[in-house]
Parts: C-alpha cells; sequence; structure tokens
C-alpha cells in the first residue's frame, strides 16, 4: 500500500525550513545539516531521513517521530478527525516546576497533552485511533493521557469500532502522583469493556514503551506489533540489574527480545505498518485481506 511523501515531515516552525520549506528542497542545500545515525554512525543528511519515513537509509534505524507524523504514517489521507483536543493537565499536587514543565512541553512540543486520540480510516476501515506524543514529557501518562485513552475506548465500544494505537512513553507521570498511577486502572477497565464487546484492538509498541503505560494499555492489545529495535518493559534495566542481581542477557527489552519471548506478535518496519493494521482490520471486521469485502 502506498505511503504518501508530499510535505510528510513538512515542519514550518523549523529554523532550518524557512517558510516550511519541504524536504526535497533541502537536498540542493550544499550545507544541509546532516544527523549521525546511532547505529551505523554514519552521517545522513536530514532530507535523506525525511524521504525514507524518519529511518536512516542506509541500516534502516527508526529515528523517532512526533505523534502527527505518526497519524500521518498510519491512517489514510485527509481521514483523521481529532478528539478531545482542549483537554489540558492541571496541577493537582501543586508539584515543584510542574506548571513551567508543562509549559515547556507544550512549546516543544505544539501539543496540549501527551497523547493525540481521533477516529481515521486505515485502509479503508473505519476505527479509533490513539497515537502518543515522545516530546511532550516523554508521553509520560498522567490523567489527562489516561483520560483521552479511556474517552477513545468508550467512543469505540458505544460506536462498534476497533481501536488503533500507538505508544511511546517513559511511564507513568510522577508529578501527579498516586492520580497518575491510577490511569493504569482506569484504561485497562475501558480496554477490558471494550474486548468484552467483542471488538477488536491492535497496538503498535514504539520505543521506547515502559513503564505504567506497559503495564496498562501498551500491553493489552488482541494484536501487539512493535517497529524494529524499540525499547520495551516495565523497569528500566538498570533497576531490574541492580534488583535482581544478576547480568541481563544481550538485548534484553528490545522488540526483538520479547518477539523471542511471546510478549509481540510481530515486528513491522514503518514502511509495512499501515497495510499491516489494514490487513489486520480487514480480517477482524470480516473483509478480505485486499480490503475488498467477500461477497
Amino acid at each position: 500500500m502506498a505511503v504518501p511523501f508530499i510535505n510528510f515531515f513538512l515542519k514550518p516552525g523549523n529554523e532550518l525550513e524557512p517558510g516550511g520549506r519541504p524536504a526535497d528542497a533541502a537536498s540542493e542545500d550544499e550545507n544541509e545539516p546532516s544527523v549521525t545515525c546511532p547505529n551505523c554512525h554514519r552521517g545522513i543528511p536530514q532530507s535523506q531521513i525525511w524521504d525514507n519515513l524518519y529511518c536512516c537509509p542506509r541500516c534502516g534505524h527508526p529515528f523517532r517521530m512526533n505523534a502527527r507524523q505518526r497519524i500521518s504514517l498510519l491512517c489514510d489521507p485527509d481521514t483523521f478527525r481529532e478528539m478531545d483536543e482542549t483537554l489540558e493537565p492541571g496541577d493537582p499536587l501543586g508539584f515543584p516546576g510542574y506548571a513551567r514543565k508543562l509549559e515547556t512541553a507544550r512549546s516543544a512540543s505544539g501539543e496540549r497533552e501527551g497523547v493525540i486520540t481521533g477516529t481515521a480510516l486505515i485502509g479503508g476501515r473505519a476505527c479509533a485511533v490513539f497515537v502518543m506524543e515522545p516530546n511532550f514529557m516523554m508521553g509520560s501518562m498522567g490523567m489527562v493521557v489516561g483520560e483521552k485513552v479511556t474517552r477513545l475506548f468508550e467512543y469505540a465500544t458505544e460506536n462498534r469500532l476497533s481501536v488503533v494505537g500507538c505508544t511511546v512513553s517513559g511511564g507513568a507521570r510522577m508529578q501527579e502522583g498516586l492520580l497518575s498511577l491510577m490511569q493504569m486502572a482506569k484504561t485497562s477497565g475501558a480496554v477490558k469493556q471494550h474486548s468484552d464487546a467483542g471488538l477488536f484492538y491492535a497496538v503498535l509498541l514504539t520505543n521506547p514503551t515502559t513503564g505504567g503505560v506497559t503495564a496498562s494499555f501498551a500491553m493489552e492489545g488482541d494484536v501487539i506489533l512493535a517497529e524494529p529495535e524499540a525499547t520495551i518493559g516495565f523497569a528500566g534495566a538498570r533497576v531490574v540489574e541492580g534488583t535482581t542481581k544478576k547480568k541481563l542477557p544481550p538485548g534484553f527489552q528490545t522488540a526483538e527480545s520479547l518477539l523471542e519471548h511471546g510478549f509481540v506478535d510481530a515486528i513491522v518496519p514503518r514502511a509495512k505498518q499501515r497495510e499491516t493494521l489494514a490487513l489486520l482490520l480487514n480480517l477482524y471486521e470480516g473483509g478480505s485481506p485486499d480490503g475488498q469485502d467477500s461477497l
């Protein structure tokens, strides 16, 4: 299934792209900045990364994407309709410096919170979608993240929609204390009601998916997919090693290790993600694999 690349990584606010010039224009600039790939350690011109779905064109290493880039990648063009976009977090505990941190996160991400929710078509199939935002406090889960995810599942249950989710998170947000940890049970309850209604939930785990998000809705999908090389776990590797007093095996908490041990159903590169999700939605809803309903 073809993925549109036109203006896919257009960033009007980026100083390196005055006026929001597209990636192909940057390639004409002999002074174009490059990014060092952490996997193959080579310098890659930014435009080549943009043209390759924000992956290294040499080794395939996936660089981090923001939530709206993910939505453009996964959903059919111009079909996403956002829900609950006005919900914003408060500072319920008066945690020192939290208000300033929220302001910084809004500025860095351009979003009000760490998750975007809505409805869309994927492969022509209507579904509910949530995508977490890494640039908003690394997608940490606070009250608003939990509320938006819960509302989405409730909406999907009421309207008989499948849910497709994309996670990236450092875990529960410590600045909201137990109010943040409560979201694990709250979201899990909504997922369970959706499942009890006989509806389908597919989740894509990206780098990193950790902490309370892993311990709740990230690992509750009917089908659990992951991006290559993604870090997925609950406690960090150093914490696990320090607690167990045992040396961890190579590749611990990588998507590849979780696939080997049965915690992930498949590892899917970016170029195949929309196609794979469309196939799953079609199979669940009784269509043929090519998206055309059988007679």
